[in-house]
């Protein structure tokens, strides 16, 4: 039944800080109906859908729940890297074994594991 992934949503302790961190990512605020709380959807490469959903009025539960990370499909690792190291982000950088993909792992403000995947061919 299932035929595609929709969205993710995260719960932002700080709505500002939160955007800007997936601003470094390459996501970017677009439409969100007026649902009378804060917060925001955010779209990848102009996208018609919004990947990401951002909750900026809510307090995260003491139990976070089974998932354990949201994974992305990225281009230009050397780009993402110098961004995340001029933030001053923490990232492990792994290279997964037999298919080569280049794995970036990092966290959000919030806490929540990222994990961009870049193809094997590009550089580090």
């Amino acid at each position: 039944m299932i035929h595609g992934l929709n969205h993710f949503t995260v719960i932002a302790q700080d709505l500002d800080r939160t955007l800007a961190f997936y601003a470094l990512l390459g996501l970017r605020p677009g439409h969100r109906p007026d649902l009378g709380f804060a917060g925001a959807w955010l779209y990848a490469d102009g996208g018609p859908s919004a990947i990401l959903h951002v909750y900026g009025d809510r307090v995260a539960p003491a139990q976070a729940g089974v998932i354990d990370h949201m994974a992305f499909s990225a281009r230009g690792l050397r780009e993402t890297r110098a961004r995340l190291d001029d933030a001053g982000c923490l990232y492990q950088l792994r290279r997964q074994p037999g298919a080569g993909t280049w794995q970036l792992f990092c966290h959000d403000p919030n806490g929540a594991k990222v994990e961009l995947d870049f193809a094997p061919e590009e550089e580090a």
